[in-house]
């Protein structure tokens, strides 16, 4: 941005914001240069701290009469590169609206995007009720950013993703103007423009405002850790539990150097270092329900080679064991400066199957690679340890990510089943939409931003690299088929 250009929009912002909530001193952009995928980085033209709906307004409405693009931004804790600003972006950080209002009675909530998601379980849990997605940086990510990326996490299974808990959203949109989609219970509500919103990764505007359905704290827990010496043993178990009919809130595998992270961090939890897996089970509801599908899930535990079987005993057991497995990103730091957390789906039939060849995949880039995931979802997680000042590892890493992308699609799956798209997927968009469905995608954000200013650069491929993407893929699909086929290809 030349510096005449900066004046005028720096003259236009401070008419809605005070100057020490506009950043442009370079040292404080480049703590915005990154989320939590730290492959991508990119510095933003300046930065807006706004407290309100009217401030979001204001601001949006002064990035666009000067032609300057922007990106939401709240805890910056996306795995997809979308914060990462391009194009000369300017920061929307909403970080510090938190308000949270809970309407006990009806069962829902009306909160800000800066809330923390595990802030907004404490609130709803003083009414015995609670926010049901929970994803693995429950303690740090924010409301706005779990509506923008459809989050997910482990008790997700059960409860659905974002999407099914978000009821309505207050949105700015690329011109400034605010409109409500959606509703609270009982709201008249004819199309699903708040369907459309959640999960747009801020390409569509603005949210300022959330209305979540609050669901009741479940009358009864039952957690259970299950071992095995292989982690296609711990895979085979939550095929067959699903097929049993049996519904656990949460399904979620470490395998065995995720295991050996957790332990060795402030996060460990007891899990026993010398299993290739283990299979964290919860089971929620009334005591009856619990106690007919306990027998089930241990049978198939011990059906599929678990060498042991051991239920939490008192809350304090159960948090032991969570806190390893909602800890186990952040332990990764114990093995390398940076990761790389991939995101893909695959149909839980194929999940054992799948997981060998991610392993497979690491052995081949010569790389360090870890898996921890929600199994229940067949929604894979391979973490990819690294020094990012590594530029031939980084290389590495970025190619062995790729493959694996594509064998997830290849294998009857899809790109993302949490973390979105961003910058880190959306060349491989071709591989599971067509020309036809891009174009519609392309032609809905065209009508809500005709100047292309929300979130630019993310989601769309620019055909950089597509083609050879293409050519890979076609390539890796025939040797994943032959994989999935027979295993000892």
């Amino acid at each position: 941005m030349n510096k005449k250009l900066l004046k005028k929009l720096l003259k236009r912002l401070r008419r809605v914001l005070p100057k020490q909530r506009i950043l442009t001193d370079p040292g404080e952009l480049q703590l915005y240069d990154a989320d939590g995928l730290s492959l991508h980085r990119s510095a933003p033209a300046g930065v807006a701290l706004v407290t309100t709906t009217q401030e979001v307004q204001g601001v949006v409405r002064a990035l666009r009469e000067h032609g300057v693009p922007f990106v939401p931004r709240g805890a910056g804790t996306g795995l997809s590169g979308g914060a990462v600003p391009q194009n000369g972006a300017w920061l929307v950080d909403v970080n510090r609206m938190r308000g949270v209002e809970i309407h006990a009675r009806d069962r829902y909530a009306i909160v800000e995007p800066g809330v923390i998601n595990l802030e907004l379980d404490q609130a709803a849990a003083q009414h015995g009720l609670r926010f049901a997605p929970d994803p693995s940086s429950q303690k740090a990510c924010t409301v706005g950013g779990n509506v923008a990326e459809n989050s997910g996490g482990p008790h997700c299974f059960l409860h659905g993703m974002t999407t099914r808990h978000v009821l309505g959203v207050s949105v700015v949109l690329p011109d400034g103007e605010l409109v409500e989609l959606g509703g609270p219970p009982g709201s008249a509500v004819t199309d699903d423009w708040r369907g459309l919103f959640v999960g747009s990764e801020g390409t569509l505007g603005i949210a300022t405002r959330a209305i979540v359905s609050l669901v009741p704290r479940p009358a009864e827990v039952r957690t259970v850790l299950a071992t095995f010496a292989s982690l296609r043993d711990s895979c085979e178990t939550v095929a067959a539990i699903i097929q049993s009919g049996v519904r656990p809130a949460a399904l979620e595998i470490l395998d065995r150097l995720t295991i050996r992270a957790v332990e060795a961090s402030r996060y460990r939890a007891g899990y026993p270092q010398d299993a290739a897996a283990v299979l964290l089970i919860e089971q929620e509801g009334a005591s009856f329900e619990i106690a007919e599908d306990a027998p089930v899930i241990d049978a198939a535990c011990r059906d599929h080679g678990a060498i042991t079987v051991e239920e939490a005993t008192d809350p304090k057991a159960r948090q032991r064991l969570w806190q390893g497995r909602k800890g186990a990103f952040g332990a990764m730091g114990r093995i390398n400066t940076d990761l790389y957390v991939l995101d893909g789906v695959v149909p839980r039939t194929k999940l054992a199957d799948v997981i060998e060849e991610v392993q497979e995949i690491g052995r081949r880039y010569d790389l360090q690679l870890s898996n921890v995931f929600h199994a229940g979802d067949g929604n894979l997680h391979p973490n990819i340890s690294f020094d990012a000042n590594d530029a031939e590892l980084t290389a590495r890493v970025e190619a062995a990510g790729h493959e694996i992308l594509q064998l997830c699609v290849a294998a009857g799956g899809t790109l993302s089943g949490e973390h979105g798209i961003g910058l880190e997927k959306k060349e491989f968009m071709p591989l599971v939409f067509n020309d036809a469905d891009l174009a519609t995608q392309r032609a809905v954000r065209q009508a809500i931003d005709p100047a292309g200013l929300a979130n630019p650069g993310k989601i769309f491929p620019t055909g950089r690299g597509c083609t050879e993407a293409g050519h890979r893929t076609q390539q890796h699909a025939a040797r994943t088929a032959q994989i999935l086929d027979d295993p000892t290809a």
